[in-house]
């Protein structure tokens, strides 16, 4: 089990006089649990994704974003009672990653000339070895403290998706061959999928079930979907629904789903609704409340929250 703790966060965009976006967010996410995180354009939902996953588009100016993880939360080797708790914000990107955060894009990239299945298998392996070097033993501290050679160069992301040796790296070539298998049979995606360029020429919904596969294929302990339920027609919708439901039922993921609309909660039912406003968690309830936004709107909440202002 892991649990995402964000504590009273501020943040504005970096830049001078940069305009003040989050205003106090609160917020816990479990493994195992949905989140569904609502408000209009503006209030701050895509900016406490950007800032959970790292973004330097925006500077936090208070509070904390914490990751609590569990003693065996990757896999068998246990992980240090010192080292089950990270603030996320002083960590880099990559080391989030590492770490079992993932962000699924509102406009994901499109990039010629690299297929799915490179760029897969090595974010696959950039991830593992970073994960290697965030836990590495004391023995290899007490070397590199020492001077001696702590192997820098297979330590965290020296090679990227668009470039490097398609052989090397932990997943070997067969055996990631097999993972992508299981995953594309387990979220009903077409085989033909993975010899295609990245996003290259996809359908919006493609490129939405794409941001998926890749959550499934790395195995995050929190998923933070960025309104992946945008452009979607009725079928993808649901493809894509059933990949978010997966990646809970099947690998036990918590998930954080930005959305502005209801529709995709009548597929991915979420344990818990928030509404944000403002820069601020306005109000939390159950599914219920995902419906009662999609009848009345949000001018209710504003007027609640004013009044308790």
């Amino acid at each position: 089990m892991a649990k995402l703790e964000i504590n009273n966060l501020h943040a504005e965009v970096a830049e001078e006089d940069g305009e003040t976006i989050l205003r106090g967010v609160d917020l816990e996410v479990e493994s195992g649990e949905i989140h569904a995180l609502m408000g209009p354009n503006g209030s701050g939902k895509s900016t406490t994704a950007k800032i959970i996953a790292g973004h330097p588009a925006y500077e936090v100016t208070d509070g904390e974003v914490l990751i609590h993880l569990d003693e065996n939360e990757f896999g068998d080797e246990e992980i240090p009672e010192d080292l089950r708790t990270w603030n996320l914000l002083d960590l880099e990107p990559n080391e989030r990653a590492a770490l079992g955060i993932f962000l699924g894009f509102q406009y994901p990239a499109e990039i010629e000339g690299v297929t799915m299945v490179n760029f897969l298998r090595t974010a696959l392996n950039a991830k593992l070895e970073e994960r290697e070097e965030i836990f590495e033993d004391d023995d290899e501290e007490e070397v590199e403290a020492e001077g001696g050679d702590t192997n820098e160069d297979a330590a965290g992301y020296d090679t990227s998706p668009m470039e490097g040796n398609v052989e090397e790296g932990e997943i070997g070539v067969a055996e990631f061959q097999e993972i992508l298998q299981e995953k594309m049979e387990q979220l009903d995606m077409d085989e033909k999928f993975a010899s295609r360029y990245l996003n290259a020429g996809f359908s919006g919904g493609e490129k939405k079930q794409n941001e998926v596969l890749q959550a499934a294929i790395l195995e995050p302990s929190i998923a933070v979907l960025d309104e992946i339920d945008s452009g979607l027609d009725i079928d993808r919708l649901q493809d894509v629904s059933n990949g978010i439901n997966a990646l809970r039922d099947e690998q036990g993921a918590g998930i954080l789903q930005i959305t502005h609309y209801q529709r995709i909660l009548d597929y991915v039912e979420p344990d818990h609704v928030h509404v944000m406003l403002d820069g601020q968690i306005a109000t939390s309830g159950g599914a219920e409340l995902a419906e009662k936004l999609e009848d009345e709107g949000y001018d209710w909440v504003r007027e609640e929250a004013y009044e308790a202002a």
